[in-house]
């Protein structure tokens, strides 16, 4: 089995799925009331309790994490964003190896799209994209919706997850028939 991460200072995704990329879980860890989660260190504990309760359920064979953001690009996230992912990245990898005793390998998102089969048009946001993507091509996953009729915020980390567990598992797939 395969565990997928789309890591974030707010909405992390986690999708568990098994050999032949049928979904076990897909869900999202919302850590984006301060109220609860005041400091990036409780968000870190609250996904942590999350991979707790996964290696108790599922037996993880490899873990994928989508690489974070690496240069400033006009429009998108600041210096200051970009440090606190680059943090809460490096925490929940060391959880990873922490609780699973497994070192994740890491997925740039555009590398993992192209592993699904997944072109993102230029001028178009990669995140619907994606989550279209899944909704016309498998039955399986499925989102909710606001009372506006759009998915909610949620809805795009946990496809994220599923693309990057499914990269992971293409991966596994080429390294073996190189075996």
């Amino acid at each position: 089995m395969i565990l997928g991460l789309d890591v974030s200072t707010s909405i992390t995704g986690v999708s568990v799925i098994n050999d032949e990329g049928e979904i076990l879980l897909c869900e999202a860890v919302d850590t984006r009331n301060k109220r609860y989660f005041p400091s990036l260190l409780k968000k870190a504990t609250f996904i942590k309790d999350k991979l707790r309760e996964i290696k108790g359920t599922y037996q993880i064979d490899e873990i994928y994490i989508e690489e974070s953001l690496q240069s400033f690009r006009s429009g998108f996230s600041s210096a200051k964003t970009l440090s606190t992912l680059s943090k809460i990245n490096g925490i929940v990898s060391y959880l990873v190896w922490e609780i699973f005793e497994k070192e994740p390998e890491y997925i740039a998102s555009t590398s993992a799209r192209k592993l699904c089969g997944i072109k993102v048009p230029r001028g178009e946001k990669a995140k619907k994209v994606v989550l279209n993507f899944l909704l016309d091509n498998d039955p399986s996953f499925a989102i909710k919706y606001t009372k506006q009729n759009n998915p909610t915020p949620d809805s795009y980390d946990r496809a994220d997850s599923l693309v990057i567990a499914r990269a992971g598992l293409e991966i596994c797939r080429q390294r073996n028939s190189k075996s």
